[in-house]
């Protein structure tokens, strides 16, 4: 990379949660940051208490999925900052299911097929436009990285949720595609598979909790650090030698055949009859 050129990374769905402290720990690392989100004035927020805090350059944008040209115009005013995007981490999502009820999911027989596009609208195509303006000046640039933020669900369904485990699978796939086709420019393309994570919406749903740590082999189920200490990984000269890899970062959850949990409700009913 130029020594004129500051290396920065590119965070999307980085108002809060995740995103926030993905975009966090890369700026305690010495990042200047760029942020999204659907709401303009939330991005800008994040970015403005990022810079507070860690004294680093931060902008926030807003960016919805549907448009390539206001990705070019996000991407033409990083350049004009005099700085480049080394990583993007690609971490907003389309999560197939509606906010009232995050529980029903997308019923197979009842979805508009319009709602069972736009998740892969929102987690293919548009994580893929935006990539393709990072690349373009990552190739310039002597290299770079690319993290998504994909799921376990990818390879364990879960139900009504089709189109969310298609789409992260989709993902996974176009990491290794990635992989193969900018290495040749020192860009390097890797996943990060979350189980669930401790989101307000998960601590909010209190006993209606479809997982938590009693599921899990290690006994607990991610935080944000958790999350973000995996990105940051994958993002930075820690994984200079890795890619097209798949880092899972979900207590254990995916290896198991199923949860010890299961043995002591079956004790429990065997012990009741």
């Amino acid at each position: 990379m130029s020594e004129t050129i500051k290396k920065a990374v590119f965070v999307t769905g980085a108002h809060t949660g995740t995103g926030y402290r993905i975009a966090e720990v890369f700026a305690e690392h010495g990042y200047d940051v760029f942020v999204t989100s659907r709401k303009g004035e939330q991005a800008r927020a994040a970015a403005e208490k990022i810079s507070a805090d860690h004294g680093v350059y931060a902008r926030g944008y807003e960016c919805a999925p549907g448009s390539e040209e206001q990705v070019k115009e996000i991407f033409a005013d990083i350049d004009s900052t005099g700085r480049t995007v080394s990583t993007i981490v690609l971490n907003a999502a389309n999560m197939g299911f509606y906010p009232a009820d995050p529980g029903a999911g997308q019923d197979f027989f009842a979805v508009p097929l319009a709602d069972f596009a736009a998740v892969f609208e929102t987690n293919l195509v548009w994580n893929f436009t935006m990539i393709r303006q990072a690349a373009l000046r990552m190739k310039e640039h002597g290299g770079g990285a690319v993290v998504f933020i994909s799921s376990n669900t990818a390879y364990r369904a879960i139900p009504n949720r089709a189109a969310y485990c298609a789409s992260k699978g989709g993902i996974n796939s176009l990491s290794r595609a990635l992989a193969v086709d900018l290495g040749k420019f020192g860009i390097r393309s890797n996943v990060v598979l979350p189980g669930t994570i401790k989101t307000e919406r998960w601590h909010q749903m209190g006993k209606k909790q479809i997982v938590n740590g009693q599921l899990t082999p290690i006994g607990d189920i991610s935080d944000f650090d958790d999350i973000a200490n995996a990105a940051f990984f994958l993002g930075s000269d820690l994984s200079k030698n890795i890619t097209g890899s798949e880092l899972c970062v979900d207590g254990g959850m995916s290896v198991q055949l199923y949860p010890q949990l299961l043995n002591e409700l079956k004790k429990k009913e065997q012990d009741n009859v």
